[in-house]
């Protein structure tokens, strides 16, 4: 393991770098939903387009960002880190040089890829290099720099949209990646893990993908007259039989058998546990409905509303503050009396500000309408996210407890990735919705009615099928890293480990 010292300048730069390097890839998504009504005029897109300009980017993420951890523990956390950069950085070009929807699509889909090989690889950095007491501060540190972020991200993007035009939402990249690159090839040590052995699951990994591409093609065009329904048919088919075969494989690969042997990219195992079933289910519920939140919210402002790009991307800075002031406590809380009721009581009060959000119609205004609807949905959500986090941890094996957290992350991104290609396309938001303010309303209002639905559903399963004694019995230097601010894109990749753990990612 590592030692260095979160107080030295060796300590300042990784902490630089890897904040850095994580807020390019997870801003890029909440900034390019402000840019969606401006690039959707510029380059002709209908609400599938718009609709694949978000999901092509978590697609690719989703299906290979386990792979990707394994890569860093494999051939070097810095070096896979460094390559995600880059590739991510090449990929933000060509979507900014997009000439029409079909060229930024395939552009999000790699620039997932680059997200899937750097994201990982940010927090296994912190954890193999600071020294273990150090190690909690670092990525307290790293929670809350990334929230900070996380405030200024739809500001600067819908700023950017308003004054230089969408492209810029992602050539900004470029430099940012530069200097990530620069620092982390100076001051960013290299480690990796030395039991690291066996083959890659690569077919496991192309067939998690290949499932989640059929099965959100499906969903997507499903509405679309012009996709046809043999397409729509086909790609039903094709999701659903790699899903199968992704399973099949990944239980052989977790026996031992078949060529070579490699080592599974899901272990089914960890499934074994009940508790740890039930609290992904929950989180696929939680996420589904807050993926498609974000992604219909900003539209619904400029849309409807009549925000500009700017107003638009901060009218969510709320929730941001909340959870960055909520989420230590929150933890505190769950860890103390059990995350049952705080889940359950929160994500009642995420479906209730889900319901408030679904009001904000015509010549809204933020102070009656918008600013209370988002304050009720960023307090039940502070509530919510670190208990989830930390009972995922706590309800896993500890020898399971970094592929836990990287299966609840790709649960997570899988969860929005579907919901955002189904929700909209069954409440009417298909075609040229985004260009008739009155049905697109209608449609946001039934889709955040759905979405509080799976937010109840959530809470409902919340307070009857998690127990409050598997986050009570976690011992304090086993609390997750949600101690300063948790992402609500996503739950973090990395658990919190001790001095005797290595930092690795299965």
């Amino acid at each position: 393991m590592g030692d260095v010292r979160l107080a030295t300048a060796p300590g300042r730069w990784i902490l630089l770098a890897t904040v850095l390097g994580s807020s390019v890839a997870s801003l890029d998504a909440t900034v390019v939903n402000v840019a969606l009504p401006r690039l959707a005029r510029d380059l002709d897109a209908d609400m599938s387009g718009l609709q694949w300009t978000v999901n092509a980017y978590t697609l690719t993420l989703a299906g290979f960002i386990l792979l990707g951890g394994s890569l860093g523990d494999r051939y070097g956390r810095r070096k896979v880190f460094l390559i995600g950069v880059v590739w991510f950085a090449v990929a933000s070009l060509l979507c900014g040089l997009a000439q029409d929807v079909s060229m930024l699509v395939a552009a999000r889909a790699l620039q997932g890829v680059g997200g899937a090989l750097l994201t990982p690889g940010s927090l296994a950095i912190i954890q193999a290099s600071f020294a273990a007491d150090d190690r909690p501060r670092a990525v307290g540190a790293w929670s809350g720099l990334g929230g900070v972020a996380g405030a200024i991200g739809p500001f600067a993007g819908g700023w950017l949209v308003e004054s230089a035009g969408w492209r810029w939402v992602f050539l900004l990249n470029l430099p940012l990646a530069a200097v990530v690159i620069a620092v982390a090839a100076r001051h960013v040590p290299e480690t990796r893990d030395p039991e690291a052995a066996g083959r890659f699951d690569v077919l496991g990994a192309a067939l998690a993908a290949l499932a989640l591409a059929g099965t959100t093609y499906a969903l997507t065009e499903a509405q679309n007259a012009a996709t046809g329904p043999a397409w729509v048919g086909t790609a039903a088919v094709v999701g659903l039989a790699a899903a199968v075969a992704f399973v099949y494989v990944e239980r052989l690969r977790g026996r031992g058998r078949g060529t070579g042997a490699p080592r599974p990219m899901l272990p089914l195992e960890v499934f074994g546990s009940r508790q740890f079933t039930a609290v992904n289910l929950v989180t696929f519920l939680v996420y589904g409905g807050m993926g498609v939140m974000f992604f219909l919210f900003v539209l619904n402002l400029q849309v409807v509303s009549g925000f500009d790009p700017v107003a638009a991307g901060t009218a969510l800075l709320p929730v941001t503050l909340l959870m960055l002031l909520l989420s230590s406590r929150a933890g505190a809380l769950a860890q103390r009396i059990g995350p049952r009721r705080p889940m359950a009581a929160g994500l009642v009060v995420v479906a209730i500000g889900m319901v408030l959000v679904g009001r904000i119609g015509e010549d809204a205004s933020y102070v009656w309408q918008v600013l209370p609807a988002v304050t009720v949905f960023g307090l039940g959500l502070s509530a919510v996210v670190a208990p989830l986090t930390a009972t995922v941890l706590a309800t896993a094996d500890v020898r399971h407890a970094g592929v836990a957290s990287g299966v609840n992350n790709a649960v997570a991104r899988a969860a929005g990735l579907l919901a955002v290609a189904a929700i909209p396309p069954l409440t009417g938001l298909t075609g040229e919705a985004y260009n008739d303010p009155s049905a697109f309303s209608d449609g946001f209002q039934t889709a955040m009615i759905v979405c509080a639905c799976l937010l109840a559903g959530g809470a409902v399963l919340s307070y009857f099928a998690v127990r409050d004694d598997v986050l009570r019995a976690v011992p304090d230097e086993r609390e997750p890293q949600c101690k300063t601010f948790c992402d609500v894109g996503a739950p973090p990749l990395e658990p919190e480990q001790d001095a005797d753990t290595k930092a690795t990612t299965p």
